[in-house]
């Protein structure tokens, strides 16, 4: 959106004090004119920046101008960076720290920004969690984010499927997934995630936690996440899909086992009809997901996945017959 580049290169304009267009445009990735536009509505919203053209010339900021942004805490500036997601900023007790940092951001705002941030706020708002998800944070969620927070490593007594464990842990960072905390923590250098509702005991020692160099929490969890679902896909089968059975295979199967079908999909044929080889998690969920192309999927291999999905699909026409 136009207003948060706007902020954005007013912000990287106070930090370098001067800077070519191309490298705005380059660390913003638009283009060098749409810098130039953006430049021209700060100086008409009445931010103090001139420009010089030619060899040594730039973006620079009046000397001696700055925003008021100086003047977040730490844990206002935790709190704004967390703002869209509002559940995990009460989760954290910092409701009150987040309304004390957006009065700042707002109050550095040019008057055309900040009527334009109010609007934001009046019409948009994230709900992360589901909808019949529990609303209470985990008992310790505290502990284990002053843990975070501080960089201290922390002991934990921790339910597993099978038994109780205790662990001591160097914690990388907390993440919330749609409504549940998942605690990412080092054990015995293996970096894992933690489902804090399964925390049964916290508690934070005085050592300084150790953590990697270049550890990229939402880089992490991403490659995480996309492990954990190709882990999950250990069935495989072949099928015929319609083109659009093909467009949507996403929706019923997932995105992870949609790509690789995708890449493995053969030339279509007169019909436009596709062979691909899918993998799911077993037989049972293989059926339940194909029934739900509806009459774009034909199931060429294993037979017994065929007479399934059949069987399905002659149960729902004698109900609706």
């Amino acid at each position: 959106m136009r207003a948060s580049r706007l902020m954005a290169m007013m912000l990287l304009l106070q930090q370098r004090r001067e800077v070519t267009a191309a490298d705005v445009a380059a660390e913003l990735e638009v283009s060098v004119r749409t810098v130039y536009r953006d430049i021209a509505a700060l100086q008409a919203a009445g931010v103090p920046l001139w420009t010089e053209s030619g060899p040594g010339g730039g973006i620079r900021l009046v000397e001696g101008w700055r925003t008021s942004l100086d003047g977040l805490t730490g844990d206002e500036a935790a709190a704004l960076f967390l703002g869209g997601v509002p559940s995990a900023v009460a989760d954290l007790g910092l409701g009150t720290v987040l309304v004390a940092a957006q009065t700042k951001v707002i109050a550095m705002l040019p008057p055309e920004l900040r009527g334009r941030a109010a609007r934001l706020r009046e019409r948009f708002h994230v709900d992360a969690p589901g909808w019949f998800g529990p609303t209470q944070p985990p008992a310790q969620l505290e502990a284990i984010s002053a843990a975070v927070w501080s960089g201290r490593r922390v002991d934990i007594v921790y339910r597993r499927a099978d038994r109780t464990v205790h662990r001591r842990l160097d914690p990388l960072g907390l993440v919330l997934k749609a409504g549940t905390w998942y605690l990412v923590a080092a054990h015995r250098q293996q970096t894992r995630t933690y489902r804090l509702s399964r925390i049964d005991d916290a508690t934070v020692l005085a050592d300084a936690a150790a953590r990697p160099d270049g550890f990229d929490l939402a880089e992490w969890w991403a490659e995480s996440s996309a492990r954990f679902d190709r882990s999950l896909l250990r069935y495989r089968c072949r099928v015929r899909l319609s083109p659009t059975a093909l467009r949507v295979l996403h929706t019923v199967v997932g995105p992870v086992s949609a790509a690789q079908a995708r890449e493995s999909a053969g030339p279509p044929d007169d019909d436009g009809w596709r062979a691909v080889e899918l993998w799911t998690e077993a037989e049972d969920v293989a059926t339940h997901q194909l029934v739900g192309l509806m009459t774009g999927v034909e199931v060429l291999e294993p037979a017994s996945l065929r007479a399934a999905v059949r069987a399905v699909a002659l149960e729902l026409a004698a109900r609706n017959a």
